[in-house]
């Protein structure tokens, strides 16, 4: 069972883990806390659209051990895009250092580009 969660949730949250992994379904990055909540964001892909990861600035090592000072998402359309695109940004920051987390989605303008942030196991 997962529910949605925004993805400020996690100020204050102390990280013991974060993983990015790739699959068929697409990208998703996984978050779990020191209380036991597991994180995460991703995109549930549909045939006429693509989202996916662009790019990670910084060390995820950075959000694990120190609780989390900043959680910001913010979303952009890609006015260049041939029919449809969003960049969707993530910053997170501890005092050991922060984290952009960047992703590009892109469809014909039917399809959903957003990235969504879930709670995994919400019994937690």
């Amino acid at each position: 069972m997962k529910i949605k969660a925004n993805f400020n949730d996690l100020v204050g949250q102390t990280l013991v883990s974060v993983k990015q992994e790739e699959c068929n379904e697409g990208d998703n990055i996984t978050f779990i806390t020191d209380t036991g909540k597991i994180y995460q964001i991703y995109h549930e892909q549909d045939c006429c659209e693509s989202v996916m990861i662009e790019d990670i600035c910084g060390d995820l090592n950075n959000l694990v051990g120190e609780p989390i000072l900043i959680a910001e998402e913010c979303t952009q359309d890609d006015k260049n895009s041939s029919e449809s695109g969003t960049w969707t940004f993530y910053k997170l920051a501890t005092i050991k250092g922060s984290v952009d987390i960047r992703w590009y989605g892109s469809s014909n303008g039917y399809y959903s580009e957003s990235v969504k942030m879930y709670l995994v196991n919400p019994t937690q």
